[in-house]
């Protein structure tokens, strides 16, 4: 589309006449890097279609006038908005394992290579269709959705900073990223788990925002190493600042934290609306209940709507946390700190007459020792631990050097869990599951004797819409496995049986995996079986 020989063949085919092409060739001296194809589409000389189809005949290449709602899936699932921007690239549909994929440029071969063995790794193959630059651009557009309207980057440094904290705060973040790159600084939200540009900012203001960052953060102005600090000027929120030099620059890390953030029920989360398994799982004496889920799967949500679940006024809660993340009326919160760790501030708990004591996190023997022992002495403790699935929290308690009768006799129940992105309903359309996806569900049914009914149901596609940033999912839910340490699981962890001999027994007692959750929640049209995927890399 570079070459004047494509003006030639548009002529012969009498796509455009020669003085159209001469207009184009004008146009293009002040726009050098726009494609002659390109810029007889902006000047409107020949009608959009006919002209992208005759291009992709004369280049051999399939062709597409590509818009907005050509695009079928949600393109951030396949290729991320940087990636989408350096290649001019657009996933757009998806069938039969093939990705049908735009391009503004077919003749860089680096570019479609690049994407090319990305949608590979995902298991999909590429099939490549060319479109004009414009197309692209617009939905380029779309895709960032409307985050960078509102940060006001004309304003001062500490107008730009307040714009960006209070936008994140908007837009539901978890994070800010800023991020130092060689020719601009980029600011990311992660939303709903997922990373999403919000704006990039010129490289001459690197120095006053990171100047500006230090300050409100309490941080050393001239110290270049790795810092911590906290932003306390927004009364709703407490933000954690972790700094880290890189070969640009510093690059920053706020975590926003909701002070008083509303609990959410244990239901809403994604708990299994069983009251009676609840009842089981949790709210026992002389016992530890243990939340397992790798970092930021909403462990500690999950704590708290367990905590909130079980307080009333004739118990005594301590919480002992890393940060306090949310406060709670009636219960006794305690934050560590560089002079009481969790194993510390535990001992003295212990000492103030508590019920339910939630130690935020196991992460060495020492506490687990204790929590152990509080548990043996009568009171009732939560806590999180870093595993896989609820059966490898024996293991890792193992590890940890607690013996099995310790184990067996003190761990009650062992929750794991993950989350995932529910679809948007401002958007979602609906559609029926294929075949493929019924195959696949199916098999994992067989596999632990689950049978799945299909019949009424309807699975949804992530399109996108100003409301969930464009990416087709609006908020998280968490998928949950249970396992309630009944006598026979007890007596398998004190005979040192293995995790595996453990799962077996546990399957038989009616365990029941993630996967299963999830794929309820799929056939319940809350997610997607792609989101599934995902976490659990089911297919």
């Amino acid at each position: 589309m570079e070459k004047q020989p494509i003006g030639i063949e548009l002529v012969k085919r009498k796509i455009v006449s020669e003085g159209d092409i001469q207009k184009a060739l004008d146009y293009q001296k002040t726009h050098p890097r726009k494609k002659i194809g390109d810029i007889i589409d902006i000047l409107g000389l020949c009608n959009s279609q006919t002209l992208i189809n005759a291009i992709g005949e004369i280049l051999d290449e399939k062709a597409i006038y590509l818009e907005e709602n050509d695009v079928k899936i949600n393109a951030l699932e396949y290729i991320s908005l940087d990636l989408i921007k350096q290649n001019k690239a657009i996933p757009f549909e998806i069938a039969a394992g093939k990705v049908k994929v735009c391009f503004a440029d077919t003749s860089n071969r680096r570019s479609i290579e690049v994407v090319r063995l990305l949608l590979l790794n995902k298991g999909l193959v590429m099939e490549k269709y060319i479109t004009f630059e414009s197309n692209i651009d617009k939905i380029v557009d779309s895709l960032e959705g409307t985050a960078s309207e509102n940060i006001n980057t004309n304003a001062d440094t500490s107008g730009l900073v307040d714009s960006i904290i209070k936008t994140a705060m908007e837009k539901r973040a978890s994070d800010i990223h800023i991020e130092p790159l060689e020719n601009m600084v980029r600011v990311r939200y992660r939303i709903d788990g997922q990373l999403l540009t919000a704006v990039q900012i010129d490289k001459e203001k690197q120095q006053q925002l990171i100047g500006r960052l230090k300050a409100i953060s309490n941080m050393h102005q001239e110290k270049q190493e790795s810092q911590d600090g906290r932003i306390l000027l927004y009364p709703e929120y407490n933000i954690r600042v972790s700094s880290q030099k890189n070969v640009y620059g510093e690059k920053f890390v706020l975590r926003l934290l909701k002070k008083n953030g509303n609990i959410r029920e244990i239901f809403e989360l994604g708990f299994p609306t069983d009251e009676v398994l609840v009842k089981k799982s949790f709210n026992k004496k002389n016992s530890i209940t243990v939340v397992a889920a790798p970092t930021g799967e909403g462990k500690t949500t999950t704590l708290y709507s367990i905590i909130d679940y079980l307080n009333n006024p004739h118990i005594n809660i301590t919480t002992i946390e890393d940060p306090v993340e949310i406060r709670i009326n009636g219960l006794n919160q305690i934050e560590v700190d560089a002079k009481a760790d969790f194993s510390s501030s535990l001992r003295t708990v212990l000492r103030q007459d508590p019920d339910i004591i939630l130690v935020g996190e196991i992460r060495d023997h020492e506490t687990a020792e204790i929590a152990m022992q509080a548990g043996q002495t009568g009171h009732y403790v939560l806590s999180t631990i870093h595993t896989i699935d609820s059966i490898e929290v024996i293991t890792r308690l193992r590890k940890m050097g607690i013996s099995n009768y310790d184990i067996s006799s003190i761990l009650a129940t062992s929750v794991s869990q993950r989350l995932v992105r529910r679809i948007c309903p401002h958007c979602a359309k609906e559609r029926e599951f294929t075949e493929q996806e019924k195959q696949i569900m199916n098999k994992i049914g067989e596999k632990y004797n689950i049978h799945f009914d299909f019949t009424g149901k309807k699975t949804y596609e992530a399109i996108g819409c100003n409301k969930c940033n464009q990416s087709g999912y609006l908020d998280r839910i968490g998928i949950f496995e249970i396992l309630n340490v009944d006598d026979e699981i007890k007596e398998l962890i004190a005979r040192d049986c293995s995790s595996m001999e453990i799962r077996k027994k546990a399957l038989e007692l009616g365990y029941q995996p993630l996967v299963i959750d999830g794929i309820n929640k799929v056939l319940n049209g809350i997610t997607t079986l792609e989101e599934i995927n995902k976490k659990l890399i089911i297919y």
